[in-house]
């Protein structure tokens, strides 16, 4: 047997909602996560190219 489907037979078999429940808790703090990353990156670099327009004046 391959080890998804040990997996499956060790959920047991699940709702569509349970299965999508499942997956939002495993993979939603990641996304979360690298969403939250994008965003400082984003603000970092465009503080940074703020502050590199003031020091050109």
């Amino acid at each position: 047997m391959t080890v998804p489907h040990l997996t499956a037979l060790h959920m047991g078999a699940l709702h569509p909602f349970e299965q999508v429940l499942t997956l939002i808790l495993a993979f939603g703090p990641f996304l979360v996560l690298g969403a939250v990353i994008v965003h400082r990156r984003r603000q970092d670099a465009a503080e940074e190219a703020s502050a590199e327009a003031q020091r050109d004046r």
